[in-house]
């Protein structure tokens, strides 16, 4: 059987499609869309322009899985969506546009699909700690033998910090303070806070760049997904000065990640620090691959 995921998020949004028969499934094709639509949230309200370029994106992902004739379509959001106060509207706006339902994923549900693609989809360790950083909300779990034992979302992300604190392409010295203020202030409210972890696993877009930035600068296979803390660090301390070299390495390795990987890197420094990681893997699956399994296949991680 094959079926469309869609993951509406702040910063992309994401249309994956899937082959898949009783527990085990393949990724036959991935497309994305740069929408931004934390850019489009102003006190808390999703306007009307960040509402129609969602209904644009994904009325083009309908018709792209009508010409491959799937029918099985499947859209969750999650932080653009959740943590606006407009969210029925807009939800009641892109099914009227586009006849597409749009599940909203709570934080808690994230944070679950997220450890779930991770650990069932992506062969992650059975004890550890895994972070997704998306663009609008990061989400930390903790987990035994295959288990969560605690796990929480955080209003922050990559495209959010930049959005309330960045006036250029990259944030000055003091943006970067504000940015490490909010960013520790958070981790600090964390239900995972007190934990130390060696290894963590990694899951979204700041982490798979950091990977691309990390295996340029050190020469090493652009498939690599074990990236040593200190080149994270490294990569953060290098990145912030701002400079034409800067640039060029970025638009290089990570283009469409221009104007966010300053931020989502400083959540990343963060995180590295407070749980005093030593080694990063980053995941190849995620949320989607959460989602796939649990709400289309059926499958938890504890019948894997």
């Amino acid at each position: 059987m094959k079926c469309g995921i869609v993951d509406v998020g702040s910063n992309t949004i994401r249309l994956s499609i899937y082959q898949w028969e009783g527990r085990t499934f393949k990724l036959l094709m991935n497309k994305k869309e740069m929408a931004g639509l934390a850019g489009y949230i102003k006190n808390g309200v999703l306007s009307d322009s960040g509402i129609l370029v969602a209904c644009r994106v994904l009325a083009g992902f309908k018709e792209l899985l009508h010409n491959f004739d799937i029918t099985d379509l499947h859209v969750f959001g999650t932080a653009s969506l959740r943590n606006i106060v407009n969210t029925e509207e807009a939800l009641e706006t892109i099914e009227a546009v586009t006849g597409v339902k749009v599940e909203v994923l709570s934080g808690a549900d994230e944070a679950a699909f997220s450890f779930l693609g991770a650990t069932v989809g992506g062969g992650a360790p059975g004890t550890g700690l895994l972070a997704d950083v998306g663009g609008g909300s990061t989400e930390l779990v903790a987990y035994r033998d295959g288990a969560i034992t605690s796990g929480c979302s955080l209003p922050m992300g990559s495209l959010s910090l930049f959005t309330r604190y960045v006036s250029g392409l990259f944030p000055t010295r003091e943006e970067r303070k504000a940015i490490r203020t909010e960013v520790s202030t958070e981790l600090e409210k964390a239900r995972t806070a007190g934990l130390q972890c060696d290894h963590l696993t990694g899951v979204g877009g700041t982490f798979r760049a950091a990977a691309k930035l990390c295996n340029d600068l050190s020469g090493a296979d652009p498939d690599n997904k074990i990236i040593p803390a200190e080149e994270i660090r490294a990569l953060y301390k290098g990145l912030k000065k701002g400079d034409q070299d800067t640039l060029k390495q970025i638009l290089r390795s990570v283009p469409d990640r221009v104007h966010t990987i300053l931020p989502g890197l400083a959540i990343l420094k963060s995180i590295l620090d407070a749980y005093q990681v030593s080694t990063v893997t980053v995941s190849a699956c995620g949320v989607r691959e959460g989602y796939l399994l649990h709400r289309v296949m059926g499958v938890t991680s504890h019948d894997a």
